[in-house]
C-alpha cells in the first residue's frame, strides 16, 4: 500500500515495491534499487491551489508504472519512488528543496516547478548536476540559460502566452491595454510582446505599463495611473492574492473596461472571497490540456471527474516523460533521461497515451511516440514545447462561461 505524508518541508511518496521479478509484456527482469525522482510544485503560497493537485498527478503515474513492473533497465527492473520538497512558490525555498533532493535523495530528474523565479533559481543546480527539470514555468528566460538540453518545459513561453492573449483582447475589440505586471521574470518580455502585438492594430497602444511587488496590501496609486490613463481594458498579469486585491479596488474606483488576467490569478477559490459584482465580467486565458485525448480522460477519472486543471496534466506528462526515456535508454541517470525524451515524445513510433503501453512497447523493442494529456510533447531544441491550445474564459455569477477554446 502507498504511503503518503505531505508537509511544509516535503513529501515521500510511494514504495520501492516487492524484491524479486516482474514481467512486461511477457520480458522478465530482475528487481534493482528504486529510481527516485523528485517534485517540487508549490504545495503553498501563490501557487498553493495548483500545488497538491500537480504532485498527485505525478504520483498516479508512478503508481501506474510501478504496477506494470516499474522501469527495465540494464541494471534490472527498478520500481520508482516520489520525494517531494514544497518549493513554497519562493525561489529561496525552492533552492533549498532541489538542493535536499539532489544532495540527499539523489533523484534523477526533478519536475513541477510552478513560478518562473523559482524555475529560474533551481534551474542551474539542475544542469549543474546532469539532472532533467520538467517544468509549468513560463518566462522566455528560463530557456535561454545555458542549460544544455537539461529543462523540459511542457508550458507555453510566454511570448507565446501574451501573443494568444493580445490576439484575443484585440477580437474583443482593446485598443488601448493598461498593463500591470506582478514583478516576475515574465514582466518585461510580456510587456515587450504586447507593446510589439498592439503597434500592429489601427488605434492601438499600450497606455501603461507599471510594474509592482507582490506582497503589496494595497494599490491605490496604481489603479488611479489606470483610471487616468483613459484604458478600455487592464491587463492584471499577477498572482492570485495580488489580483483579488487589484479587482476589489479598480471595482471601488469604477473601472468599466475590461479586465484579463490569467487564469492561475483568477480561480473558483476567488468567488469564495470577492463578491460577483467584482469578479463579472473578468476575462481569463490559459494553456488548455487536450481534454479528447485518452491521456487526459483517464487522469479526469482517476481525479474523481472533477477539473482537471493544465498544471496537473502537465505534471502527469513530466512523470510519463520521465519514465518512458529511462525505460528507452535502459538507465535511470539524469543524462540518459535527458538524452531520451524527444525519442519517445515525437518521431515515428507507435502513438501511445499512457506509461503502461509505453513501457510495454519500449520492453518489445517497438519505438514509441507519447501523447500525453496536456497535447502532444514534441519540443524544439531549446526546450520549449512547440504549441498548445488555449481556454479564454468569463467570469459571471460565481461561475466560468467559455468564451474560446482554441
Amino acid at each position: 500500500m502507498t504511503r503518503t505524508m505531505i508537509g511544509r518541508r516535503g513529501a515521500l511518496l510511494g514504495a520501492a515495491g516487492a524484491v524479486g521479478s516482474f514481467a512486461i509484456g511477457g520480458k522478465a527482469f530482475g528487481q534493482g534499487a528504486p529510481v527516485v525522482f523528485g517534485a517540487l510544485p508549490p504545495l503553498t503560497g501563490a501557487g498553493g491551489p495548483y500545488g497538491p493537485a500537480m504532485l498527485r498527478a505525478i504520483q498516479q503515474v508512478v503508481d501506474e508504472a510501478n504496477a506494470a513492473g516499474g522501469i527495465p533497465t540494464r541494471q534490472g527492473g527498478r520500481q520508482i519512488r516520489v520525494v517531494a520538497e514544497d518549493d513554497q512558490t519562493n525561489p529561496d525555498a525552492g533552492v533549498r528543496g532541489a538542493r535536499k533532493l539532489i544532495d540527499v535523495d539523489r533523484v534523477s530528474a526533478i519536475m513541477g516547478t510552478w513560478a518562473s523565479s523559482v524555475t529560474t533559481a533551481v534551474a542551474p543546480l539542475c544542469w549543474e548536476n546532469r539532472l532533467p527539470l520538467f517544468t509549468v514555468s513560463g518566462a522566455d528566460s528560463i530557456t535561454l540559460l545555458p542549460h544544455q538540453g537539461y529543462i523540459f518545459r511542457t508550458q507555453p513561453n510566454s511570448r507565446l502566452q501574451i501573443a494568444t492573449g493580445a490576439d484575443f483582447l484585440i477580437r474583443q475589440g482593446a485598443r488601448r491595454i493598461f498593463h500591470l505586471a506582478a514583478q516576475s521574470p515574465f514582466a518585461q518580455s510580456s510587456q515587450d510582446v504586447l507593446v510589439e502585438k498592439m503597434r500592429g492594430v489601427s488605434g492601438g497602444a499600450v497606455a501603461g505599463y507599471i510594474v509592482y511587488e507582490r506582497d503589496k496590501t494595497a494599490f491605490r496609486t496604481e489603479v488611479d495611473q489606470i483610471m487616468r490613463s483613459r484604458a478600455d481594458t487592464v491587463f492584471l498579469n499577477g498572482y492570485l492574492p495580488d489580483v483579488t486585491i487589484l479587482l476589489r479596488e479598480l471595482f471601488r474606483a469604477g473601472f468599466d473596461g475590461r479586465r484579463f488576467t490569467p487564469a492561475y490569478a483568477l480561480t473558483q477559490r476567488s468567488f469564495e472571497t470577492l463578491p460577483n459584482e467584482v469578479t463579472n465580467g473578468v476575462m481569463t486565458w490559459q494553456p488548455s490540456p487536450d481534454v479528447q485525448s485518452g491521456a487526459f480522460r483517464r487522469l479526469q477519472t482517476r481525479f474523481g471527474n472533477v477539473e482537471v486543471d493544465p498544471y496537473s496534466a502537465q505534471t502527469h506528462d513530466h512523470a510519463t516523460l520521465a519514465i518512458l526515456a529511462a525505460a528507452q535508454a535502459g538507465d535511470a541517470t539524469g543524462i540518459a533521461i535527458r538524452d531520451n525524451v524527444r525519442r519517445i515524445a515525437a518521431g515515428d513510433g507507435a502513438v501511445v497515451d499512457n506509461v503502461t503501453d509505453g513501457l510495454r512497447a519500449i520492453a518489445a523493442g517497438r519505438a514509441v511516440n507519447f501523447d500525453g494529456a496536456s497535447g502532444p510533447v514534441d519540443f524544439d531544441e531549446r526546450g520549449d514545447i512547440r504549441g498548445t491550445k488555449f481556454r479564454y474564459e468569463r467570469a459571471a455569477g460565481g461561475r466560468f462561461e467559455l468564451m474560446e477554446l482554441t
